[in-house]
């Protein structure tokens, strides 16, 4: 079988870009900005074509490129939480000029201090892209928010295949393997939580959907 080319491959995951989001792309990679890869960004896509979530929380905003893209599946509206500064100003910009303003909300918090922000709210699906070392608490914070039957996605679950590389794992620094040990756990956590339903995914960094019960 031949090499799967770049545009190939972007057929075979049914994706395609406007010009502003390739530039946000590019602008990502030039800067070291963490976005979502194209195979978990179909995925994630897929999902919400299946589920049509009219409400979706994303923790981790970034430059708002996943905000954006999640947006334009099927017109949910989404509350999405920035902690950086420099980040937000990013995604409030590029928000407004994709022309979500009225439909994206960013809530400018650490995302461990926004719950009283949201909390009189409910959602269909949560996004989870943010620091890696927080997952179970953002999860445990804000699955109390999920309507019944929605699902928690989250990105990076095996942190570049890390988290399944027992052979280098003593090759890591002390911090990058403490981040690994606490994925793991994560990764436990979610598989015996009896509230979910998990599956985690080797796509893109790694993906993992948790469907309430």
């Amino acid at each position: 079988m031949e090499n799967v080319t770049a545009q190939n491959k972007l057929s075979l995951l049914n994706l395609s870009f406007s010009e502003f989001e390739l530039s946000l792309k590019e602008y990502a990679k030039n800067n070291n900005v963490p976005i979502i890869f194209d195979e978990g960004l179909a995925f994630l896509e897929s999902i919400i074509s299946l589920k049509q979530p009219k409400k979706i929380l994303e923790i981790g905003t970034a430059i708002g490129y996943s905000a954006i893209r999640m947006h334009q599946v099927c017109g949910s509206e989404i509350y999405t939480i920035e902690r950086d500064p420099i980040m937000y100003e990013h995604a409030r910009k590029n928000i407004n000029i994709a022309g979500f303003q009225n439909s994206i909300h960013i809530i400018f918090k650490d995302a461990l201090e926004a719950f009283d922000d949201i909390k009189d709210l409910k959602f269909d699906m949560i996004f989870i892209d943010a620091a890696k070392a927080q997952y179970m608490k953002f999860f445990d914070i804000y699955s109390p928010l999920l309507n019944e039957k929605g699902v928690i996605v989250c990105d990076n679950m095996l942190f570049h295949g890390l988290v399944l590389d027992d052979e280098n794992f003593l090759k890591q620094s002390r911090s990058v393997r403490g981040l690994i040990r606490k994925l793991g756990n994560f990764h436990k956590a979610l598989l015996e939580n009896d509230k979910f339903k998990t599956s985690i995914f080797d796509i893109g960094d790694g993906m993992s959907i948790s469907v309430k019960k």
